[in-house]
């Protein structure tokens, strides 16, 4: 795991200064993804998914973040549900994602890059 983070800097105050780890920019982004109508899951990496299969859950799977001068770029991989419209989901996706990033932690989001890892079919009527 990825243990690095990001400082925000020194209060104003004078009562310290704030860093933010990487991972929770990821948990943030993979959580506003998921709330989107059409998306049905974050998509990892083979270990992630086989985890996922054991029991161990990752909120942060699918999710990639590389901050540069307080400026975030995020690398999403979705699973999308047959029947949305692919660019009209993943605009949505990009504004929750930004908007989320943006008000939580106060850095700036530069892109929201996107991944579509498959489309789910959903299961007939029994």
């Amino acid at each position: 795991m990825d243990t690095s983070s990001i400082k925000l800097g020194a209060d104003k105050n004078g009562l310290g200064s704030v860093a933010i780890a990487d991972e929770v920019v990821e948990m943030i982004a993979s959580l506003a993804a998921s709330e989107v109508k059409g998306v049905t899951a974050m998509v990892g990496n083979i270990t992630n998914e086989l985890m996922s299969k054991v029991g161990v859950k990752n909120l942060t799977k699918g999710t990639k973040v590389d901050v540069l001068d307080n400026m975030v770029t995020l690398d999403l991989s979705v699973r999308l549900e047959y029947g949305y419209s692919i660019p009209e989901t993943c605009r949505k996706v990009q504004e929750k994602v930004k908007n989320a990033i943006e008000t939580m932690t106060g850095l700036q989001v530069a892109d929201v890059n996107i991944r579509i890892a498959s489309v789910s079919f959903p299961e007939k009527a029994k």
